[in-house]
């Protein structure tokens, strides 16, 4: 039988539901923290899309910035140029919302700059996206069908998946950094209220680390199914 459970299953599955736990604790974690920021404005008295038109500006940025509706779905498309400040943000001067609308230029540096590992995600992006849909289904078809080389296939898919969410850590790490060097190098924060940035920063950026935790222990789950296949 092809589906029955081997000894390794039951770990992977309480390791997949224990990661799960944490990442879900990890985006309350998000909100709890940007809540408890998103009440102390900064003494600069800036507006989040001012320090970041400010901030696009001295870059010599044609990027434009424009308010998104929804909490948090804060984010750059660098394919319009277009950086989106969720209502949370927009329009707001707590230290929260300055943070998030820094990090997202953090992001136009990246692309800018030509900032290498945000190339290679771009380049994994369209393989990723098939693999995060198709790769479990592709894998299960392989052993129903007994064929080890098309349950690898998809092993291979949600392999580009797990590249993706790995690269895209270095991404977002260096973007949170780069918005907290640039709140601090044009003193639009002091620093006491950096603490506060890192924090929010630094909490949202846990969520990435664990959503790649997920998908490494699935990619394993998926690998020694594919094995399987090729015992049997």
């Amino acid at each position: 039988m092809y589906f029955g459970y081997g000894s390794g299953d039951g770990i992977y599955i309480i390791l997949l539901l224990v990661v799960m736990g944490i990442s879900f604790y990890a985006q309350s974690r998000v909100q709890k923290t940007f809540n408890q920021f998103a009440q102390t404005p900064v003494a600069s008295g800036y507006r989040a899309e001012e320090i970041a038109q400010q901030l696009l500006n001295r870059a010599g940025s044609s990027v434009q910035i424009t308010a998104v509706q929804c909490s948090l779905t804060d984010h750059y498309d660098p394919k319009n140029g277009v950086v989106g400040l969720s209502t949370q943000v927009y329009g707001q001067s707590s230290i929260a919302a300055i943070a998030v609308a820094a990090h997202e230029i953090g992001h136009v540096m990246q692309y800018q700059e030509g900032y290498a590992p945000i190339r290679l995600r771009n380049a994994i992006l369209p393989v990723a996206s098939i693999g995060s849909y198709a790769a479990p289904w592709i894998v299960i078809l392989g052993l129903m069908m007994g064929s080890f080389n098309l349950a690898i296939v998809g092993v291979v898919l949600f392999g580009a998946m797990l590249v993706f969410q790995v690269v895209t850590l270095p991404v977002e790490f260096n973007a949170s950094a780069r918005a907290l060097r640039m709140l601090e190098e044009g003193n639009y924060i002091s620093y006491d209220e950096s603490d506060g940035a890192r924090k929010v920063l630094n909490a949202a950026a846990m969520t990435y680390v664990w959503a790649a935790v997920a998908s490494l222990i699935s990619f394993l789950r998926l690998l020694a199914l594919a094995n399987r296949t090729r015992r049997n």
